[in-house]
């Protein structure tokens, strides 16, 4: 009897065994077949997403089919408002799944305005490859990009999308490579070409919806920035990135709101003498470039130094250029560019820490006239804040007229026979004015010959510059 009991417990402990295996087995199988179904979903979605990307790239601007020896032609086709980007559903979904942290920041509707613009960027080096880059990482989906530079080694430190393998090839080729792997549906144009007034109406042409001026040659800029001026283009501008190493000191401002940075006052006086006193919005710095300097000409370059350059009027000195503030330049751009075009605008704040200077300014000069006898011709004080403002930073520059000093300024009238005005206005240090209003008789008796040119040179450049105010 043991014997029988022993034997059927055996017998039933190998069937929980068989049962075990068994079910084991069956999950096995049935992971499998699950994994297997969606890796053979998967390729299939893939496969039928690149076939679709075969077929966008197949078609030319009107949405024709081309045969396959001119489909190499099709990426030279000029990109405007009107072109068409057509995507699959399966690619729209994922697009849509690409730009979803901006879906959900600037909502379906601002979104929509974003991927229907179209953007023109002028200059494909430091600055504006990052705004190109950032432009099409944030939906812009028809994009022309101009410029006639080639990427060299030392442009790798702030290039946006260039290597080593892109060295001597055309910048807006190495940008148009790079975009095709972020967003092969985004109709990227490159424009290997020179600005100049005389190419702004071909180039700028396609009804834009904004253009980035990121030239930093001074009259192109200037001539981009009165083009879009003319022909009603909102444009922004970036000022000077060399020599710049603060990232606090970047702002945006319009162009008659800037001060303390020498390119965004060279651009002004540029666009006054053109009768454009503001409407032009920047990005610039208000870190002043001291702590380093233009590298110096080569010996063989000093007698002749313009048959050095790239062409004619471009520099030829190379400017130190610390990689991450032209990119910071580039986002900025892009980044207010953005939210005008999704209607979420910004309103960016110019520095205002020196109109309290200003002020103060403006009092000390009137205390210095009223102690002046009424003989010495013209009333009191005819000057505003504003303009102590655009004397101290348009005309001197932020320093002493006789000592180059920043230290403790001040306002003197130059010449005691003439009425106080901004012609006849000298920034000095406070004792400087001290000693000044104590002088008598001739200028001439009392400074150095290169300082009474400097100054008088200076006034009568106030009188042209004054015209426009």
């Amino acid at each position: 009897m043991s014997e029988y009991l022993e034997r059927l417990s055996r017998a039933l402990g190998d069937t929980r065994v068989q049962l075990v295996t068994t079910a084991v087995a069956a999950s096995a199988v049935t992971v499998g077949v699950m994994w297997g179904t969606r890796k053979a979903r998967r390729t299939q979605q893939t496969r039928r997403l690149k076939h679709d990307a075969e077929d966008m790239l197949s078609l030319d601007s009107n949405g024709l089919s081309l045969p396959a020896d001119t489909r190499a032609s099709a990426e030279s086709l000029a990109v405007t408002k009107r072109t068409p980007v057509r995507l699959s559903p399966n690619e729209e979904l994922l697009i849509q799944e690409q730009l979803a942290r901006h879906y959900v920041f600037f909502g379906q509707e601002g979104m929509a305005k974003v991927r229907d613009s179209f953007v023109v960027v002028v200059g494909a080096g430091g600055v504006g490859s990052w705004a190109a880059l950032m432009l099409l990482r944030s939906g812009v989906q028809r994009i022309r990009v101009i410029d006639f530079d080639q990427v060299t080694l030392s442009s790798l430190n702030r290039h946006a999308a260039a290597t080593r393998a892109n060295v001597g090839t055309p910048k807006v080729d190495a940008l148009k490579q790079s975009f095709a792997d972020i967003a092969p549906h985004a109709m990227v144009e490159a424009r290997v070409a020179l600005f100049s007034a005389e190419t702004a109406a071909d180039l700028l042409a396609g009804e834009p919806d904004y253009v980035l001026d990121c030239i930093d040659n001074m009259d192109t800029k200037t001539d981009l920035l009165e083009f879009c001026k003319n022909h009603s283009l909102e444009v922004i501008s970036a000022m000077g990135a060399g020599m710049k190493s603060d990232p606090s000191r970047v702002q945006i401002a319009d162009i008659s709101d800037t001060f303390e940075d020498p390119m965004s006052r060279a651009v002004r006086r540029r666009l006054k003498l053109r009768g454009i006193m503001s409407g032009v919005k920047v990005v610039y710095s208000t870190e002043k470039p001291g702590k380093v300097q233009l590298l110096s000409l080569a010996e063989s370059q000093k007698d002749e130094p313009g048959d050095f350059s790239v062409l004619p009027d471009f520099r030829v000195r190379i400017v130190p250029v610390l990689g991450t503030m032209p990119a910071m330049f580039g986002v900025a751009m892009a980044t207010h560019v953005l939210t005008e075009l999704a209607g979420f605008p910004t309103e960016p704040l110019p520095v205002k820490g020196r109109f309290a200077l200003y002020n103060r300014m403006q009092c000390d000069l009137g205390v210095r006239e009223s102690r002046m006898s009424p003989e010495a011709g013209g009333p009191r004080l005819q000057m505003r804040a504003d303009d102590c403002g655009y004397m101290l930073e348009e005309i001197w520059r932020g320093r002493s007229a006789i000592s180059g000093s920043i230290e403790r300024l001040t306002f003197a009238r130059w010449r005691r026979d003439q009425p106080m005005a901004t012609y006849n206005c000298v920034c000095m240090t406070k004792p400087e004015a001290d000693r000044h209003e104590k002088l008598a008789g001739n200028l001439e008796d009392h400074y150095a010959a290169e300082t009474l040119e400097y100054i008088e040179r200076r006034l009568e450049e106030e009188k042209q510059l004054s015209k426009w105010r």
